[in-house]
């Protein structure tokens, strides 16, 4: 059982900070981290974005601040901007009842006139990128020599960007006193190294990723040929047209080449990764925030540290090198209580990858057919008229006088409604062919999926379906089976699997329980017309 943050023999000022965030037990790695760097010890923490980390060394910090001395006591290093607000954002929380301490963040893309007037009020704790801290040692604007604790957040990935270096520049220009912790995702041999030379017999502390962080995503796969990629994410965007979608790639070549391809076929989509200046990822993030831009196109490091409370999918156009980062790519679509989806594009030399990961999660993923262009048409037509309803539902506008003056000029009813609609509504699409991978024998009779009712049997089996309810109208799939069972006798046994959108549920239905389904064609579920399709499988 994890420690009540009451127990801790901490500030009673933090105490109150905590309390009135509402939060009373500590998290894993707070419970191992907190305790121990309350003793001085060194550590390494292993534990994902959103385990509640920050707080695991920032509450230990504030601890050692002597608020009487006017110098840097603590330095947290984070690999990006985003990052290094966030945690900043963290330490503010904490100290909102101890206005004595004093706190800054440092980082790249900032005046510098800014940064040297903060660090001229000599703050005790700075929370800082890399590049930027360097910058302020070689101007002798900062001093460390007072520090007591040096933290390093997500130190796996300011390896991944290059800033070895830095971070050893800023190891040896602290006291050799100092407590050190590191904190990581992963711990490559880089950081053990680090550890080996610079920390004092750390104490490792590793958090195992709990199921729980990946079980409110929908997880769905397509295996495709590689070079068949950005053809099948046009389809799949088109079939699923989320509101707004992180697609993930491992290479900043990568992250551009899709770009350019999503805006030369009009989608508003735009990249992130490492290699743009600071304001350029301002815009673009900007953008994403608020809701202007649908589609971020980013790598992992990128990524790190952005603040977004909730995508309604994440897409990975490649499967990540590392499972513990699959966990936390997924983790973006997922937050705040909500669900989410999330998809990936697997190649054949993928399979293997995609093998590893499931058994990292403890969770099979959902293979799907590659969408035909009948298909996503049928969805668009669906999207279509449940906009055109909505419109006319929620139109309190009179256009009397300019109807009259149409049909005096000779213009139909069907010619003005036609002519209106046309501005309004998607038009039907082509597609390029996308080639399905053939897969080996082994490999089939390995992807069996079980029925609810925990017989086993073949996806292929099953035909799919898709109602006009989703999570918009409260639909659950225990919502859907319930409702099923009640008005046409159907039970459980007989659906597969369920995947809930926004807007409406596809599910898999046994072939001879499909004409039960006609029964709720034009039924009201909550005043909303109930129209299912059976979607065509390949």
């Amino acid at each position: 059982m994890n420690i009540l943050f009451n127990e801790l023999e901490i500030l009673q000022e933090t105490k109150q900070a905590i309390e009135h965030l509402g939060l009373v037990e500590t998290t894993s790695i707070q419970h191992h981290a907190i305790p121990k760097m309350l003793e001085g010890r060194d550590l390494i923490g292993q534990a994902q974005t959103g385990t509640g980390k920050t707080f695991a060394f920032a509450i230990p910090i504030l601890e050692q601040i002597n608020v009487n001395e006017k110098t840097v006591q603590a330095l947290v290093i984070c690999p990006t901007r985003e990052l290094t607000l966030q945690v900043y954002k963290e330490f503010i929380k904490l100290i909102k009842f101890n206005k004595d301490v004093r706190i800054t963040s440092i980082y790249g893309g900032e005046s510098y006139n800014k940064q040297f007037k903060a660090l001229s009020e000599h703050p005790h704790i700075v929370v800082a990128t890399p590049g930027r801290t360097i910058d302020h040692l070689q101007r002798k604007t900062i001093d460390f020599s007072s520090l007591k604790v040096l933290v390093m957040d997500e130190a796996d990935e300011m390896l991944k960007m290059g800033f070895q270096e830095d971070l050893e520049t800023i190891l040896k220009d602290t006291p050799k006193e100092r407590q050190t912790a590191l904190f990581s995702a992963t711990i490559p041999p880089f950081i053990r190294k680090v550890a080996q030379r610079y920390q004092k017999n750390p104490e490792i502390i590793k958090i195992e990723t709990p199921t729980l962080t990946v079980s409110k995503t929908d997880q769905l796969y397509y295996n495709v040929k590689k070079s068949d990629r950005d053809q099948l994410l046009v389809r799949i965007l088109d079939l699923y047209d989320p509101a707004s979608a992180i697609i993930f790639a491992n290479t900043k070549k990568d992250v551009d080449t899709l770009s350019a391809y999503l805006q030369k076929h009009n989608y508003e989509a735009d990249a992130l990764h490492g290699d743009l200046k600071q304001s350029q990822r301002d815009y673009v993030m900007g953008r994403f925030r608020s809701k202007r831009l649908k589609f971020l196109i980013a790598t992992d490091v990128a990524a790190r540290g952005l603040d977004i409370s909730h995508v309604d999918m994440v897409i990975n156009y490649e499967l990540p090198f590392e499972d513990e980062i699959y966990v936390h790519r997924i983790g973006r679509t997922g937050r705040a209580g909500a669900s989410g989806v999330s998809i990936s594009l697997v190649y054949p030399s993928m399979r293997g990858k995609l093998a590893m990961i499931e058994r990292f999660i403890k969770i099979k993923m959902v293979e799907k057919e590659i969408p035909s262009e009948e298909e996503i048409n049928v969805r668009r037509e669906q999207r279509n008229y449940t906009k055109i309803m909505e419109m006319v539902s929620n139109n309190e506008a009179n256009y009397d006088e300019v109807i009259s003056q149409l049909h005096k000029d000779g213009f139909e009813d069907q010619q003005i409604i036609s002519a209106l609609l046309s501005k309004v509504m998607d038009e039907k699409k082509s597609y390029d062919s996308v080639i399905v991978p053939v897969k080996r024998k082994a490999e089939d009779d390995n992807r069996r999926e079980k029925t609810n009712d925990g017989k086993r049997r073949k996806t292929g089996a099953y035909k799919n379906a898709l109602i006009n309810l989703g999570k918009e109208d409260g639909i659950r799939p225990v919502t859907l089976l319930d409702y099923f069972k009640k008005h046409v006798d159907l039970y459980p046994k007989n659906i597969g699997d369920i995947v809930i959108y926004p807007k409406e549920t596809e599910f898999q239905i046994h072939p001879a329980a499909i004409k039960r389904l006609d029964e709720l064609n034009n039924k009201m579920y909550n005043n909303k017309k109930i129209k299912i399709i059976i979607l065509r499988n390949k």
